[in-house]
């Protein structure tokens, strides 16, 4: 009989250890390491799903040939549209089969309702089948009938056996499959309980491996740790395709959707939809929705552009510049790097003349949205200082531009994109690099470039 094996895993990231400790190096939490033991050499049963029946879109799993890399077919790849154009933009165009998608989210964000909503729609072309292992069948129906959704054609089922699930689906042939939710599943031979990092690992190849021999596209809900990052091993996140976050805050209708993982697409593309009595609505024109439609100039507020992917978004920025009372001052952002803010406030300083080390600054990033790259630096450093001069900027200006360290105003991609983007929308003045003028006039947009932060100054004055 073989030896069991005892391990410690983290059940935060899914490290490993081969004894307890009381903080997960990985991830840095603590009380997290938890003990199971798994038999030496003991892997769930993999049975071949391949067979000539099951075969489809190329894929033949145990059976690939050797090829020369010139002769592999650079055909396009037929994707599978899902109805619902802001769920498509982020996986890349739509579903490609024999793909794996991994769907997170905190509890309540409506992933259960994107997919039930998504399947509905693709079940009156094609065969899907929904497995749930949290609800009942009943709850699903009474779901869909309370968001009007059509019933007729989804195929549904209530199981949690991974082996069970395989040989339903190798009976019914879905071309879309989704699992809701992965941790509650369980393989054979795996002596764990379900949730345990062994158990999500092996029923997640199980499943994998079914997806990749027969073509079906395959769609994992997995749940969240209390940060917002997909709980369960990090091997999990090598074996799927794609990952994708429904993301949303608690006293907002909005919901984003953003790509962290996409080997068939752009990654940090996000898709905004709304969640109203009749489910999630895509919203057509998320910009609309994250700006102040008000037309009073306030002083600390700023419009910019960022780059979502593929498309431009414009985005409000707050500032809020005080006195500090407790003689140390803080630096709070929110949607924003809050070692950037800092910085930025030294660039201010130091080639601005600008001095706020006895202030308190905060920064907010309006609807909930997390800015993750630089082209906001200018707009920030604005913002703050027309809190601090208690000036406010007039409504129809849009600024974007990289800062650097020595003052100077850095290009940032798609500058021109940008730039239109902000001109449908009623902008009509523009700062930005030098390095982004357009080559072009644009209709309706005055546009200033500037190669240094005292020129912007300069601007500002005028």
């Amino acid at each position: 009989m073989a030896k069991a094996k005892t391990q410690f895993v983290c059940s935060d990231c899914g490290a490993d250890y081969s004894k307890w400790q009381g903080q997960c190096t990985e991830c840095k939490a603590w009380n997290t390491l938890q003990e199971f033991r798994e038999a030496k050499g003991a892997v769930a049963r993999q049975p071949d799903f391949n067979n000539t029946d099951t075969q489809r879109s190329g894929f033949t799993g145990s059976r690939s040939q050797l090829q020369k890399l010139s002769d592999v077919n650079l055909e396009e790849e037929i994707r599978i549209r899902t109805g619902m154009g802001e769920f498509d933009r982020v996986l890349g165009g739509g579903l490609v089969s024999g793909s794996v998608v991994l769907i997170g989210g905190h509890p309540g964000a409506g992933k259960s309702t994107l997919l039930l909503q998504t399947l509905c729609h693709l079940a009156r072309q094609l065969s899907v089948l929904y497995v749930s292992g949290e609800e009942s069948v009943q709850q699903i129906a009474l779901r869909a009938k309370r968001l009007s959704l059509p019933m007729d054609d989804l195929a549904i089922l209530a199981e949690t056996s991974v082996e069970s699930i395989t040989r339903t689906a190798q009976e019914h042939r879905p071309r879309v499959l989704v699992i809701d939710s992965i941790q509650v599943m369980h393989a054979p031979d795996i002596e764990s309980a379900p949730g345990s990092v062994s158990q999500v690992r092996e029923s997640a190849a199980w499943l994998t491996r079914f997806a990749k021999q027969t073509g079906t596209v395959l769609v994992i809900v997995g749940h969240v740790t209390k940060d917002g990052s997909l709980a369960g091993p990090k091997v999990l996140e090598h074996m799927i395709d794609a990952s994708v976050m429904l993301e949303s805050s608690g006293d907002s209708r909005f919901r984003t959707l953003r790509a962290i993982k996409n080997r068939f697409g752009a990654v940090n593309e996000l898709g905004v939809f709304a969640m109203l009595d009749v489910g999630l609505k895509e919203v057509k024109n998320p910009s609309s929705i994250f700006l102040n439609k008000s037309t009073e100039q306030s002083p600390g507020s700023i419009v910019t552009v960022v780059w979502e992917g593929t498309r431009p978004l414009l985005i409000e920025l707050q500032a809020l510049v005080d006195g500090a009372n407790m003689g140390h001052p803080r630096r709070v952002a929110v949607g924003l790097d809050t070692n950037r803010l800092s910085m930025i406030l030294a660039i201010l300083n130091r080639h601005g003349g600008v001095f706020t080390g006895d202030q308190d600054v905060f920064l907010n990033v309006v609807g909930g949205v997390r800015v993750t790259e630089t082209s906001a630096d200018l707009a920030t450093l604005l913002a703050v200082l027309s809190s601090l001069r208690d000036r406010p900027l007039p409504r129809d200006w849009v600024v974007f531009g990289e800062l650097g360290l020595n003052g100077e105003l850095r290009p940032v991609p798609n500058g021109q994109e940008r730039i239109i983007e902000a001109a449908k929308h009623g902008f009509r003045k523009a700062i930005i690099p030098k390095a982004n003028q357009p080559k072009k006039p644009i209709d309706g947009m005055a546009v200033v470039g500037a190669t240094r932060l005292d020129e912007v100054l300069e601007a500002l004055r005028d």
